[in-house]
Formats: structure tokens, sequence, C-alpha cells
């Protein structure tokens, strides 16, 4: 059904979706004739909230909404609007309307109905297939403040966000729970746990967006999910990640001759609703579609998304609002981010000494002291301060997810207009390269960096998408190979993680996926996708991994990985070695001394696009109590990568005349007033290319000593060549022919 609405023009789709809604509703009351009618519950709860609706003032009005359920009361429906491309307006339509209750949307059509699922709470069923619907319920809270959104809040049921209680109360009804936390002061209250039977209340600062991949929300019996949608999420600088190859079955808004994905971008971030998904000319030319759903708030629908080649969908990653507070002697860097952050932030150049660790919060801060060496904040000119930042999602890594952020206070005591830009574009160009092999006797191994297609590269920097591939160099060799301890350490101070456990089972999904057979390979080439990444504390990054061969298959090890929406699921890795077909070649022995040559390649950037390559021969050995058949095959090989990566911050040195730019005051300005009434500007912008301070300073130190060692040994040197020409006595010739020349230059005449 839904490859032929691809194919209809955009205007026509909605009405062809509506017949089929109406197609399958009719064959669905066909099959329940012979069902018994779920009789109304008039019970106390009903009465109440139908005398709450009727004298409820306008601007106390709210709604509830109900993802993947349809509401079935035929005899109580009020209206039925097709071509309704935006949910806000049928919500508008219900509100208008005093005798509407509830309404059912799907894209393209808006039912309203003068009854609800609390009346009648059998009519309230699922329904997901051939799309999912929204169900929106009118309800009215007297007594808390004013929310311009189109709905209050999103009920999940038999659902709960486990671990993140704030405060806790028990109360009569549903709506109850959502006021108090509506009326929440001391935190913003993001959801609430009812349980419809204890009448338990738990309210908390998070929701689903928030702690997405936590695993924190889960179905729980007898209670109800309810996530605010009334709270202010940061909107600033805004990262939305792309998915390929599908798009949402049901959205909120469509908009019609929308010129660009910037622009589609744009009515996501100021949407009357908190958007997190849109889509791009895949429905139709020009056509955006907004969505408050992402796929951590879809777990619970089951197909929630149409898959079509060429299609994209956008899922906002992160957003991040930044302050910066100039004071009198230092300056405040405060970040409020969409999304629970576990990480640091820290001055660049300056990971362990002027940093703060965060964890699991959502507004963070950093204070740079103006005297505080460490981090680093220069004085530019009598009244301007600056210096960089880093916002690091990992403890240890540098990753593609992370900012880079150029922090500037300027002092204007004249009271001039102030300016304040934050600008945390990041660029960078790729630095380096790298290429590695380990070579065994049997079989023949190497390990190699590509890029998606297998295609070998020359260059990567910090966020690229790559490929960790280990192949055996013979195709018709009888082995196969799997690896597992693969670790990533510090070129400087000697800090690791691990990627591939002793199992060789992904540790971090986010940082490298499963090692699996690539396809057409024959099972001889492993590979495992991964996103470049460095260490805060050095560019040097290096790989080591245990390879083993099997003999002659190896057998995957079953993981357990946690994907990006949170959810764990099993995934094979060729990580465990079937040490059932050794046994049929192998036979124990006494010990042998076997030693395995590796060479490791040390790839730096000396110039633009020139490398300077230095590999090295380690001889590494192993100790087996195998004959010599099993010595001819390798029980483990140790395989050593050494790689120098750049990371994206692309620090530039700000010009002069961007530095008399700023002081006329040329950007937009906001006055941000100090102690004692003075005004600053505040700038914030991305400067330039990136100097390792500590490299350079060991550089040059290593270069000093080298040259003092050279002038002493010289001086040496010449001090006992000259003592020794002077204790070494003259020779009778010698004595003669200087006589000879003293005769000769006429001394005798002299006498």
């Amino acid at each position: 059904m839904f490859v032929v609405l691809k194919m209809l023009p955009f205007r026509i789709s909605p009405y062809a979706l509506v017949a089929a809604v109406a197609l399958g509703l009719s064959l669905a009351q066909a099959q329940e004739t012979d069902e018994p009618i779920t009789p109304p519950s008039f019970d106390l709860d009903f009465e109440s909230v139908d005398s709450n609706l009727q004298g409820c003032p306008q601007d106390k009005l709210s709604f509830e909404l109900v993802t993947g359920f349809v509401y079935s009361a035929p005899a109580d429906m009020l209206d039925s609007q097709p071509g309704t491309l935006m949910l806000t307006d049928c919500i508008d339509m219900c509100r208008r309307n005093r005798s509407c209750q509830a309404v059912n949307y799907e894209t393209g059509l808006c039912v309203l109905f003068s009854s609800n699922a609390d009346q009648y709470p059998g009519a309230l069923t699922t329904s997901q297939f051939p799309v999912f619907t929204l169900y929106v319920q009118k309800n009215c809270f007297r007594s808390t403040h004013d929310c311009d959104r189109a709905w209050s809040f999103e009920r999940v049921m038999g659902y709960e966000l486990d671990g993140f209680t704030k405060k806790r109360q028990r109360v009569a009804t549903r709506e109850d729970c959502q006021e108090l936390c509506l009326n929440e002061k001391s935190f913003p209250c993001r959801s609430a746990n009812f349980n419809n039977q204890t009448g338990d209340c738990k309210i908390s600062d998070m929701d689903r967006h928030t702690v997405v991949g936590s695993g924190a929300f889960k179905p729980a019996a007898n209670t109800e999910f309810l996530e605010a949608n009334c709270v202010d999420d940061p909107v600033k600088l805004c990262e939305f990640q792309k998915m390929d190859g599908r798009i949402l079955k049901t959205v909120d808004s469509v908009f019609q001759d929308v010129e660009t994905l910037d622009d589609c971008k744009k009515l996501c971030l100021t949407a009357p609703f908190r958007c997190h998904s849109f889509d791009f000319e895949d429905t139709g030319d020009n056509v955006c579609r907004l969505s408050h759903h992402a796929a951590a708030t879809l777990t619970h629908i089951e197909e929630p998304y149409l898959d079509i080649d060429g299609s994209s969908t956008y899922e906002l990653s992160s957003c991040y609002n930044v302050t910066i507070d100039c004071r009198s002697g230092d300056m405040i860097a405060r970040i409020k981010t969409s999304k629970i952050f576990n990480g640091k932030i820290y001055a660049k150049g300056s990971p362990n000494t002027c940093v703060n660790d965060i964890q699991s919060s959502l507004e963070f801060e950093i204070q740079m002291s103006y005297n505080d060496v460490d981090c680093n904040v220069k004085r530019v000119n009598a009244s301007r301060y600056s210096t960089d930042v880093v916002i690091q999602h990992h403890d240890m890594i540098v990753t593609s997810a992370d900012l880079g952020l150029s922090v500037h206070c300027q002092y204007d005591l004249s009271n001039k207009s102030v300016s304040n830009r934050v600008d945390l574009t990041v660029t960078g160009e790729p630095d380096t390269t790298l290429e590695e092999g380990a070579v065994v006797d049997s079989p023949n191994v190497i390990m190699r960096v590509a890029d998606r297609t297998g295609e070998d590269i020359e260059d990567a920097s910090v966020g690229d998408m790559l490929q960790l591939r280990f192949e055996i160099v013979d195709r018709n060799s009888p082995y196969e190979i799997f690896v597992r301890d693969l670790v990533a350490m510090d070129g400087g101070d000697g800090n690791q993680i691990t990627l591939l456990d002793s199992r060789g089972c992904p540790t971090e999904m986010s940082i490298m996926r499963a090692l699996l057979k690539i396809e057409g390979s024959n099972g001889k080439v492993l590979g495992a996708s991964f996103d470049a990444f460095k260490f805060p504390t050095s560019d040097i990054v290096q790989f080591r991994a245990l390879v083993t061969p099997c003999l002659p298959s190896c057998e995957p090890v079953i993981c357990d990985v946690m994907d990006f929406g949170g959810q764990v699921r099993q995934q094979e890795s060729y990580g465990r070695k079937k040490r059932s077909f050794f046994s049929h070649f192998i036979h124990t022995s006494s010990n042998e001394h076997n030693n395995v040559s590796v060479w490791e390649e040390e790839i730096t950037m000396i110039g633009n696009n020139t490398l300077d390559i230095e590999s090295h021969e380690i001889q590494l050995q192993s100790h087996s109590k195998r004959s010599k058949r099993a010595a001819d095959i390798p029980e483990e090989l140790l395989m050593v990568q050494t790689i120098k990566i750049k990371d994206k911050f692309g620090f530039r040195k700000q010009t002069q005349n961007r530095e008399n730019a700023i002081n006329r005051d040329i950007f937009n300005t906001e006055t941000n007033t100090v102690s004692g009434g003075e005004e600053m500007v505040l700038t914030e912008a991305v400067s330039g290319v990136c100097i390792n301070m500590v490299g350079l300073i060991l550089a040059c130190s290593v270069f000093l000593i080298a040259q003092l060692v050279i002038i002493v040994a010289w001086t040496a040197v010449w001090h006992r060549r000259r003592r020794n020409k002077l204790e070494e006595p003259l020779s009778p010739a010698t004595t003669t022919e200087s006589l000879r020349q003293l005769y000769d230059s006429g001394y005798p005449r002299r006498i």
C-alpha cells in the first residue's frame, strides 16, 4: 500500500490514505459484529471529568496524547476532516468545539468525538497498521500555569522511567499527577510515573529523550508513563543524525513549498511542540514533515517506520545552550544540554588540570580564572580575554560528538553596546593516514583501515566513519581468524580503553561495532566499523589486538549489546574460537619456543600531503606446549598499530581586522552587567589551527639538548688534540728545519 502512495502526487496521497484507513476500519467493524459491545462505564470518574470539561475556562484546557491507539465510538463522532495535515490544527478544532472531548489523528485525517476513553475504556484499542494512530484527549488543569504547547502530556500505558525519581506523592487520579508535575518549582519536571492501583505519582527531571540509551524506559504493570510537553529544551546549537532508508508512517505536521533542508530543520526547531525528527522531499517535492517522535520514543510501537530506499529521517541528536558569565577575575562557561551528559569540560590543552568532570547532568559549567596558567586564559588586549574550551562526551577519548568552543570576554567601561555571539562550528582537515600489517607464518594476516566501501584511505580525522579490517592474504587458505582483546592506547600517559573484550564482544557500540565477516570474502576478512577518535592528551592512538587462526572455521560469539535506542539485543561477533576443530590437528608435547615478528608503523604528518613513515620490527615471544606441527599454527598473534590523529577543533587565530570589527560592535548585541555597573562584550568564535604546545616545547628542548651535547663533545675533542700537540717533543728533523728557516730569513745579518 505504501509503495503505491509513494508513487502518487503528494496532494493526492492523503486522500488515498484516508480511503485505505476507512476501508481498514470497515473491515475491522465487520469482523467484530459478532462480538459483544463493551458497555459504557458510567462511574464517578466519568462524571467528574465531564463536569470538569463543561465548566473549564478556555485558557485552562489542555490535551493528553497517546501514540498507537485509536478511539472507536461511531455514535459519538462529531466531525471528520480529511486532508488535515497538522496535528495542531486537529487539536485546535477540538479546542474550539465545546462538545469535543477527544480526537483521532493520522496524517491526513482528523476525527472528533463527543466522548473519551475515560468514559469508555474498552473503546480505546491499539492501532499500528497500516499506520499508527494518535489519540488525543481533552483535559482541564485549573490550578496550573499556562502552557502554550498544543498538548501538555503524552501517555504511554504499561511503561515507566525507572531510576530517576525526584519526588513521590500519592494522588487520586492521573490528572492530579500531571498537575503535580506542572506545578513543580524546585526543578523542571519532564515526566511522571503514575500507578493506577496505588495512586503513587513519581515525578522526575528526566524523560525518554534525556536518558536515551540508558535502558531506563521499560515495561511496568499497572503503571502509566506521563511525558511533559511544556518544558523548554535547548534549541540554539543543535545536531541532527541522519537515518537512511526509512521515514515515519505518521507525523505531526506536513509543510509544502519548503525550499531547502535547512528551512525544514528551522521549522522543526521552532515548532509549537518538542520536535525531534523530520524528513524532507521523501513524500513529494519541497515537502517537509515534522514529528515529536524519535527512535527512543517509538520502542513500544511495532514497525513505526516505512522502509524506502533513498529516503532519510533526521533525528535530533543533541542541543546546547551556551552562556558566558564574564566576572571581575574570571569567566564561567555554562552549558545546558538536551541529553544527559556524562563526560567532562576542560580548557583546550589542559584536560587534566583545568577540567570539570560531569556525571549524569543536563546543566554544567567550567570556571576559568584570568590568572590561572593551567586554564590558559590569554589577555588579548587591555580589556579582552580569550581561551578555548572542549566539551568531551567520553571520559577518555575525543569523538565526533565532542564540541570545541572559543570563548571571549571583552569589558567595555564606556557602557557602549555589547555583543554576545556563540559559534561552535567545528572544522578540521584530515591530517593522518594509517595502514598496518602483521605478518605470521601461517596464515598471512594483515590489518588495515578502509572507508565504508572497503577501499584503502590515505587520511582521516576525528569523526570519520572507518572500518578496521583483518584479512587473510591468501583467499584460498584453509584458515579463518577471530579477534579479541582489542584495545586503544594513548601514546602519551598510558590511558587505554577496551574496544573488544576477551570474548570478542564490543564494549561500547557508540565507538566500535561488532566484528563481522565481510560479504563475499568467504570468511577470510573480518571488519568492524568505528568512528575515528583520539585521546585528549595526545594525538597518538595505538591499537593492539590478539588474532587467532581457526582451522577450518571460527564460531561467532553471541554478544548482548545496547543499541542507540537503549534496547539490549543479541548480535554475533567473531570473537570465540571453535577449539574442537584444533583437537583433530594439534597434539600436546614438550615446551617449544616461537618468535613472531610484528611490524609497527608510526605515520606522522610532516607537511602538507607529506607523511613520514617509520617502521620498527618487534620480536614477540610466545611459549607453546605443542608439537612442531602445532608450532606452525600460531595460537595468538599480537597486532600493533600506531596512528597520529588530530581532533576536529579548528581553533584559528583572530586577525586584527576581526578584533577591530568586534571593538566597533558590528555583531548582534546583548547586554550583560557585572558588579559595579560595568558592561561586557561577550564573543565566541572558532579560532584557528591548533598547535600542540607540549609537543612543540618538547621538540625544542630535545633540539637544544642535542646542540649542547654536540658543542661539549666538540670542545672536549679540540682540547684533547691541542694538549697532545703541546706535549709532543720536537724531533731533530723539525729542529734542523726550523734553524734553516731562521738563518735564511736574515737573522745573521740582523746580528
